[in-house]
């Protein structure tokens, strides 16, 4: 079964490095012709409706960030999945039951909490202007990492037992050990991490502080 799941990351990271290297043809490709065309020689604004390219510029940017970024996204995923799942297979606690399928629920419940952060940005927080754009996102990624946070300790403290093994690959050590609120804290700081690490590049590239 590792073999499997080793060949399924190497896969998704695969699919990832060229639809990655595609969308970027695409996006940059119509991006510089239509700032060639509009800006350079016509003297035109960025996304001016005067500019045919426009169009295109859109399109590529749509195919490099939903063909590109979306893959490059499931790669990680599918990466980070594995590698917790080969990691599980050396303790013997983890491999009981259905403790072995902890990153898997914990992935699981992420995607439904995004659906349903989505639902805020659908029919709570409505997008009726450009300005609100950037605070509707600001929100998803507030709302989606307190909604989330719950969820991990409750599965964590439920799925994981209290204390577990992991098999030295040192003969001559003695096995590591792990308790479930050391992988809650692990989670935790990487949930909250993205989200400030979210919040300090906003302010560093938005354009409010020029």
């Amino acid at each position: 079964m590792f073999e499997y799941l080793a060949g399924y990351g190497l896969g998704g990271s695969t699919v990832a490095l060229f639809c990655r290297v595609g969308g970027g043809i695409y996006t940059k490709a119509a991006d510089v012709g239509a700032d060639l065309v509009g800006k350079v020689l016509h003297d035109l604004d960025e996304d001016s409706p005067n500019n045919p390219a426009t169009i295109a510029d859109n399109v590529g940017d749509n195919v490099g960030d939903i063909a590109g970024m979306g893959s490059d996204l499931f790669g990680s995923f599918a990466e980070a999945t594995c590698a917790a799942l080969l990691v599980s297979g050396t303790s013997v606690e983890l491999t009981q039951g259905a403790n072995f399928y902890f990153p898997l629920i914990i992935s699981a419940a992420g995607i439904l909490v995004c659906i349903v952060t989505s639902f805020f940005a659908t029919n709570i927080m409505l997008v009726t202007e450009q300005p609100k754009i950037e605070s509707t996102l600001q929100w998803q990624l507030i709302i989606s990492s307190l909604l989330l946070t719950p969820v991990i300790i409750v599965f964590t403290l439920y799925c994981l037992p209290p204390v577990f093994y992991f098999t030295s690959w040192d003969v001559t050590k003695p096995n590591f050990e792990s308790h479930s609120w050391g992988a809650i804290t692990c989670l935790l700081s990487g949930l909250w991490s993205g989200l400030l690490i979210g919040f300090i590049t906003d302010y560093y590239t938005s354009n409010k502080h020029e």
